[in-house]
C-alpha cells in the first residue's frame, strides 16, 4: 500500500462513529414501537380532554397541560431525532430510507392530534391569558408561551393547519428527502476515483492546483448533467413558501424566518447592510492580497480555499485534534471542557467518511432525556479541526441548556450560533497564542480571516441569493440558467475584482443544503460570528465574570432573547454600531496580514 493510502487508511480507523443505542436499540426495537403506540394513545387522549376548553381552564391546569404536551412531544421529537440520525449515516441504504419516511409519516398523524393546543391557545384573548399566567404554576412556561403567540398573526384556522402539517410530508419533506438521497448517490469522478459529493468539495482546497481545478470541472460537469432536478425542486420549494406566506401574511420571503429567530426585520437588514457595505474592506482586500500570494493575476473559484504556498497543512491525527480543541476549551473554563470531554469518551460523535453519509457537520440535539450527537466528515486539515471546536459547542450548548426542557431548551438559529463560534475562535486564539514561528502564525491567521469570511461574507452572499431568487420566482418558475446567473451576480459583488469566475460555477448554488432545508438560514451564522467577534472582544477587555455570565447564557436555552442575553455583557444587537465592531475585528485580521505584505 503507497504511504499516503497507508496515512489515510491510519486516519480512518481511528475516527469514531456514534452508537444510537441511547435513543433505540434498533428500528424495529419494541421500545420504538411502543413509544409511538403510548405517544398516540396519549396525543388522543390529550385532544379529547382538552379541546375547546382552554379558555376556563385554572392557570395550574394549563400549566399541567403545557407539562403533558412537551411530554409527548418529547417521545415523538426522540422518534425524529433517531430517524434523522439514521438516514444522515447512510442515505443511501433503502432500508433506512423507507424507515425515515415511515417515522415521519406516523410522527406527523400523531401530532396532527396535538395541533389545537397551540392554535388554541393562541386564540385566547391577551387578558385572558394574562389572567392565568398571574398564577406563579404557569411562571416556568411565560418564555414558551411569549415566543408562541410571536406567530399568533399569522396563524389559520385550525382546518388549514391541520391539513398544512399533515401534508407536510408529502410537500416539504418530501423534496427534501429527494434532494437529500439525490446528494448522496452522486458520484464525481476525480483522478480514476468515484468520489462522494462531499469528498469532491474537499479536493478544493488540495495544494495542487490542477487538482482542485480538475475537481471543480468535475463537480461543475455532475451537478449540470442533473441540474434540471435542482432546479425544479429548487422552483418548487419557493413556491409552496410562496403560498404558505401569502396565506399566512408574512410581509416577504425571509419574515418567517426572523420571527422563529426572535429577531425583528430591521435588525436582520441592519446586519446584510453592514456586511455588504464592507465587502470592498473585507473580502475584496483580502482576496486581492491572496491572488498575489498565489502569483496568479486572478483567481479561479476552485482558488477560494487554496492552501497558502508556504502551509504545509499536514494531516492533524484525530486525538491531537481533540487535545487542541479540548485543550482550548479548558483554559477558558474546565467546565465547559469537562462537558465536552463527555462527547469524546462516549459514542456521541461520528466521524467517519463512507459514501451515503450526509455531507457537512452538524450536532443534533435529540431530546434532553439523552443527549446530543455530533456529525462531521473529518479529512484530518486545520478547516476540520476548527469544524470540530465549532460542532463541539454546539454539542456543550445543547447540554447545558437540556435543563430547560424540551420545549424551551432550543435557541433561535441566530443565537445557535454563539458558543460554535465562540469555540472555534477559543480554539483559533490558543493554536495562535501557542505558534511562535511568524510564518506559520500568519498562515494561521490567514486561514482564520477565510474561516471568518466564508461565515460571514459566504453567508450573507447566500442569503442575497435567497432573497434574489425567491423574489423573483414570484413572477414565475426560473429556469437553470437563470437561477446561475442570480448565483453568478452575487458571488461576483460579494467575492470582488480578484476573481475571474468560469462559466461552470454557475451551478454551484445547486449542492447548498440549507437552500432546501431552511430557506433563509445562512444569515443566522454571519450574525454568530459577528455577535462572538464583539462578545469575545469584551472577555479579552477582562469583563470581570465573563465566564460564569457566558454559561449562563448558554444554559437559558430559548428563555432569553437576544437583549437579555447581551445585556450582561453590555452588548445590544440593535445598536448598528454592534454590528461594525465585529466586523472590526476580521477587517483587523486584515489589517494585520496586510502589514506583513
Amino acid at each position: 500500500m503507497p504511504d499516503g493510502q497507508a496515512a489515510t487508511a491510519a486516519r480512518d480507523a481511528e475516527l469514531p462513529s456514534w452508537d444510537l443505542t441511547d435513543l433505540y436499540p434498533a428500528p424495529d426495537s419494541r421500545e420504538l414501537a411502543a413509544d409511538l403506540d403510548h405517544a398516540e394513545r396519549a396525543a388522543r387522549d390529550f385532544a379529547t380532554q382538552l379541546a375547546g376548553t382552554l379558555a376556563a381552564i385554572s392557570g395550574p391546569a394549563l400549566s399541567a397541560a403545557i407539562t403533558e404536551y412537551e411530554r409527548i412531544e418529547e417521545v415523538l421529537g426522540r422518534v425524529m431525532s433517531y430517524a434523522q440520525l439514521l438516514f444522515s449515516g447512510d442515505s443511501n441504504d433503502p432500508a433506512i430510507g423507507r424507515f425515515y419516511q415511515s417515522m415521519t409519516e406516523r410522527v406527523t398523524a400523531i401530532s396532527s392530534h396535538l395541533i389545537f393546543f397551540t392554535l388554541e391557545l393562541n386564540r385566547l384573548d391577551d387578558a385572558v391569558l394574562a389572567a392565568k399566567q398571574a398564577d406563579p404554576a404557569l411562571a416556568r412556561w411565560a418564555p414558551w408561551l411569549r415566543d408562541l403567540r410571536t406567530f399568533r398573526p399569522y396563524q389559520l384556522s385550525d382546518e388549514v393547519e391541520k391539513l398544512l402539517h399533515e401534508k407536510e410530508v408529502t410537500g416539504r419533506a418530501a423534496w427534501s428527502r429527494l434532494f437529500d438521497e439525490t446528494i448522496a448517490a452522486l458520484r464525481v469522478p476525480i483522478a480514476g476515483e468515484e468520489l462522494t459529493v462531499s469528498a469532491a468539495l474537499n479536493k478544493l482546497s488540495d495544494r495542487d492546483r490542477a487538482t482542485r481545478q480538475g475537481a471543480a470541472a468535475a463537480i461543475g460537469e455532475v451537478f449540470a448533467r442533473n441540474i434540471r432536478l435542482f432546479a425544479l425542486t429548487t422552483n418548487t420549494l419557493a413556491k409552496d413558501k410562496e403560498i404558505i406566506d401569502t396565506w399566512r401574511g408574512y410581509e416577504r420571503p425571509a419574515s418567517f424566518r426572523n420571527r422563529a429567530n426572535m429577531v425583528e426585520d430591521a435588525v436582520v437588514d441592519a446586519l446584510v447592510g453592514a456586511v455588504v457595505a464592507d465587502f470592498p474592506r473585507l473580502s475584496h482586500r483580502y482576496y486581492g492580497m491572496k491572488a498575489k500570494w498565489l502569483g496568479l493575476p486572478k483567481l479561479q473559484h476552485w482558488d477560494r480555499n487554496a492552501p497558502l504556498p508556504e502551509d504545509d497543512d499536514r494531516q492533524i491525527p484525530w486525538g491531537e485534534a481533540r487535545d487542541r480543541v479540548l485543550g482550548a476549551y479548558n483554559a477558558f473554563s474546565p467546565e465547559l471542557a469537562e462537558v465536552g470531554a463527555e462527547f469524546f469518551a462516549r459514542p456521541w460523535i461520528d466521524a467517519t467518511l463512507h459514501p451515503g453519509k450526509a455531507g457537512g457537520a452538524f450536532a443534533h440535539p435529540t431530546v434532553p432525556s439523552v443527549h446530543p450527537y455530533l456529525l462531521l466528515n473529518y479529512h484530518g486539515r486545520t478547516r476540520d479541526v476548527m469544524t470540530l471546536a465549532h460542532e463541539l459547542g454546539h454539542g456543550v450548548h445543547q447540554v447545558l441548556a437540556a435543563r430547560q426542557g424540551y420545549l424551551q431548551a432550543g435557541t433561535p438559529l441566530t443565537l445557535a450560533e454563539t458558543a460554535s463560534v465562540f469555540g472555534e475562535m477559543l480554539t483559533f486564539r490558543a493554536l495562535l497564542d501557542a505558534e511562535t514561528n511568524p510564518a506559520r502564525r500568519r498562515i494561521m491567521l490567514a486561514a482564520k480571516v477565510e474561516d471568518m469570511l466564508n461565515t460571514v461574507v459566504r453567508q450573507i452572499a447566500f442569503y442575497r441569493f435567497e432573497t434574489l431568487l425567491h423574489d423573483e420566482r414570484r413572477g414565475g418558475e426560473l429556469m437553470a440558467d437563470r437561477i446561475g446567473e442570480i448565483w453568478m451576480q452575487v458571488q461576483t459583488e460579494s467575492l470582488g475584482p480578484a476573481f475571474e469566475f468560469t462559466p461552470d460555477y454557475k451551478v454551484f448554488w445547486a449542492y447548498v443544503p440549507h437552500f432546501i432545508h431552511t430557506p433563509f438560514y445562512v444569515y443566522a451564522y454571519a450574525f454568530g460570528d459577528c455577535l462572538v467577534n464583539a462578545l469575545y472582544g469584551v472577555f479579552q477587555s477582562g469583563h470581570p465574570g465573563f465566564q460564569a455570565k457566558y454559561l449562563d447564557m448558554l444554559r437559558a436555552g430559548g428563555t432569553k432573547r437576544h437583549k437579555e442575553l447581551l445585556a450582561p455583557f453590555g452588548l445590544d444587537a440593535t445598536d448598528p454600531a454592534f454590528w461594525r465592531r465585529g466586523l472590526d475585528v476580521i477587517s483587523g485580521f486584515i489589517d494585520e496580514l496586510e502589514a506583513q505584505g
